[in-house]
């Protein structure tokens, strides 16, 4: 089947100006056809006048109904309108330009495949830079995400420009060796902010795995033609030692005065609840429901934006203090983690707990002493608003660590018969 060729003709025309004894140079192009069926004339302007065209007396443009004639503009053998003045001369042949350019355009477009349109559009894509492209992905798609995610994102940005030493990355240069360099650089990464050191094994399968979902977006929307990020393996996560607190220990720190009060009515709040610093802070009055002898807290979670029904008990009820207005914190003025260390740590020591002990550890505690307490697991899985239970079988292999060493803990002096 034959293609359907446009056959578009660019041509540099006159049109007389009504107040002035001069002639405007438009760019006319016919037949356009701008995604209908339906041809179309397109003039452009090309901000250039003319005040001493040469008339072809040869060749009438009009004949008015007096028997006036007008005449069409002289061109040279290369169709290039004839000015008796220099500089109305260089204003053709500037036209004339124009006109080439447009041409070409309209004839590259007929004569181009679909495929080879294509191609040419993926070509200018792999021009495009990488870490820019990125940039925008992580404003586009998190714009509404929890500040963690967005935190993370952020850095990942951060060391794909330190990886290119600031300078742009290509997607022409994106192939399976240079995603193998990035993570190799990944693994070394220095930390942000003012921590010195590199990060944790863990915290570079967090960054590399924001990569490898930056490349499948790429996938998805046409820059890169191979799906690279199902071909590269990630870094996988080593398991961490997930520190809690015994309830003889928390009796302890309930007992032990802190310098921030409202630091020590979140941290045991959490204990109690398993909710996170982030939901805890943000948490409102409205969002507590005392029906009866129940108490529930109906709050979003800030990290997986999942809509949480919890029921809480009567004692971390008592934390959250005197009721108050509907829009009003419950725990205001509780410090952001950065501010939190400080007085944390000081509460910790005056207790006489020596391990290392943050403010997330309480929620690893309410896991773990509720699994202990014999609450199974998909149980403890919705109350900490896990989207999958297997991030909660981290705390169930704690406990199982525990009921071997409380088995092991039983010897007796057995002499053999």
């Amino acid at each position: 089947m034959k293609k359907k060729l446009a056959k578009t003709k660019c041509t540099v025309k006159l049109r007389k100006s009504e107040y002035r004894n001069e002639w405007y140079l438009i760019l006319e192009s016919y037949p356009v056809f701008n995604g209908t069926d339906k041809p179309q004339r397109l003039i452009e302007a090309l901000n250039r006048t003319i005040t001493t065209p040469a008339w072809d007396k040869s060749r009438t443009a009009r004949t008015s109904a007096d028997g006036k004639k007008t005449y069409k503009p002289k061109r040279d053998v290369n169709g290039i309108i004839q000015c008796k003045g220099i500089i109305d001369q260089e204003a053709c042949i500037f036209a004339d330009g124009v006109r080439s350019i447009r041409q070409k355009e309209y004839d590259n477009a007929d004569l181009y495949t679909e495929k080879e349109a294509e191609l040419a559009v993926q070509n200018q894509r792999q021009q495009i830079d990488f870490i820019e492209y990125f940039s925008k992905v992580s404003k586009d798609r998190h714009r509404n995400s929890s500040q963690s995610i967005i935190v993370n994102w952020n850095r990942v940005g951060e060391l794909l420009k330190l990886f290119a030493n600031n300078q742009p990355l290509p997607f022409s240069q994106i192939s399976m060796g240079k995603t193998e360099e990035i993570r190799r650089f990944i693994l070394s990464a220095p930390q942000g902010g003012n921590k010195t050191g590199t990060v944790s094994h863990n915290t570079a399968a967090t960054y590399f795995s924001i990569f490898k979902a930056g490349l499948k977006q790429a996938f998805v929307d046409g820059y890169l033609t191979v799906d690279i990020s199902a071909k590269i393996k990630g870094i996988q996560d080593k398991e961490s030692r997930r520190e809690h607190l015994s309830v003889d220990e928390l009796n302890i720190l309930a007992e032990t005065p802190c310098d921030r009060p409202i630091l020590k009515r979140a941290a045991l709040f959490s204990a109690l609840t398993g909710i996170r610093h982030c939901d805890i802070q943000k948490l409102k009055w409205k969002e507590i429901q005392v029906v009866g002898e129940q108490i529930r807290l109906n709050f979003t979670q800030q990290k997986t934006k999942g809509v949480e029904y919890m029921p809480i008990s009567e004692q971390a009820y008592q934390l959250c203090g005197e009721p108050g207005k509907p829009e009003q914190l419950i725990f205001e003025d509780l410090p952001d983690p950065s501010w939190i260390s400080g007085p944390l740590k000081r509460w910790i020591k005056s207790a006489g707990i020596t391990r290392n002990i943050t403010f997330h550890c309480f929620r690893h505690t309410y896991a773990t002493l509720q699994l202990a307490g014999g609450t199974d697991i998909y149980t403890v899985s919705k109350m900490l608003g896990h989207t999958n239970v297997r991030t909660t079988q981290i705390y169930a292999k704690v406990v199982d660590e525990k009921k071997q060493k409380a088995t092991n803990a039983i010897k007796l002096n057995i002499k053999p018969e």
